[in-house]
């Protein structure tokens, strides 16, 4: 595939793994953990193949790419969060990056320059040298934006059919230091943060189950704050229509070394531990799996 100028743009826009047998109602995502960066985004770009990166979930499909074993579905994203934001609507255009955007009321994401078409990474860091095309941001939402949110309304339906329910556990990454206020006040730092737009998402039992799955895993766990749910949890989240979605923010620090952004020592430990809530959530909707299975 092509840009405007005629450079490789990322191939993929997701990857769906998919169960043998779909026993789920859940769908797992991972819509920040794509790292296929094109050279010629990076060349655009006044960040080096480092820098880029700090706003990308990594590794967080890996932390949840077992899904399948339990009979749910799992999609991760291709294109990286610095390229396109999943997690964002299409009518989020920043026009510091997009010639010819118009302003349209206040948008905190965008005036932060974390719209669909991304202005900075983490810490405010800018992107790139100049602003895109109209032209450019749209294939971008036509390329990866709609494919990838088509995919996942696909896979909700299908769950929904069969179980009459459905539920996305939509998988997140959150800095280190996003819970340090938590912290100095006194309180216990939590590991994972749920978001559940406050219950408007998700049916309380639902949220209930996937909080004590990473609570008996050994997780801290507290919710909505602060990360209440983005666009995905809006969206997706029709509790009255048998139709949930829950945002899961992980602790970096768990697992990776958020600075040279590799998995720490800790990896495998916190792999096999969220392996235990996948198994357990994934049975939201279904009898239990003999135990051989897990």
């Amino acid at each position: 595939m092509f840009d405007l100028e005629g450079f490789i743009m990322p191939m993929t826009a997701y990857e769906v793994l998919h169960p043998d047998r779909n026993l789920s109602c859940v769908v797992f995502a991972s819509p920040h953990s794509g790292r296929d960066y094109a050279g010629s985004f990076l060349r655009r770009s006044v960040l080096d193949e480092h820098a880029i990166r700090s706003s990308e979930d990594a590794f967080v499909d890996r932390l949840f790419d077992c899904a399948p074993r339990f009979g749910a579905s799992f999609i991760k994203a291709g294109a990286p969060r610095a390229y396109i934001d999943l997690n964002r609507a299409p009518e989020e255009l920043d026009p510091s990056v997009i010639e010819g955007v118009s302003r349209q009321g206040h948008n905190p994401r965008v005036a932060s320059g974390l719209g669909v078409i991304p202005r900075v990474v983490a810490n405010g860091r800018a992107i790139y040298r100049g602003k895109l095309s109209q032209e450019e941001a749209q294939l971008r939402i036509d390329s990866y934006w709609r494919p990838y949110h088509a995919k996942l309304q696909e896979l909700l339906t299908r769950a929904h059919r069969r179980h009459g329910q459905a539920v996305l556990v939509d998988c997140h990454s959150m800095p280190h230091e996003a819970m340090d206020g938590v912290a100095r006040s006194g309180m216990r730092r939590p590991d994972v943060v749920l978001g559940d737009r406050f219950g408007a998402a998700a049916g309380g039992e639902v949220v209930d189950r996937i909080e004590a799955a990473f609570v008996d895993a050994g997780f801290v766990v507290t919710r909505n704050s602060p990360f209440a749910g983005a666009y995905i949890t809006q969206a997706y989240g029709r509790p009255s229509r048998g139709q949930h979605a829950v945002q899961v923010e992980i602790d970096r620090a768990l697992y990776m070394n958020e600075r040279l952004i590799r998995p720490n020592g800790a990896f495998e430990a916190v792999q096999a531990a969220l392996q235990r809530v996948v198994a357990e959530v994934a049975q939201i909707g279904q009898e239990r799996l003999p135990l051989a299975a897990e």
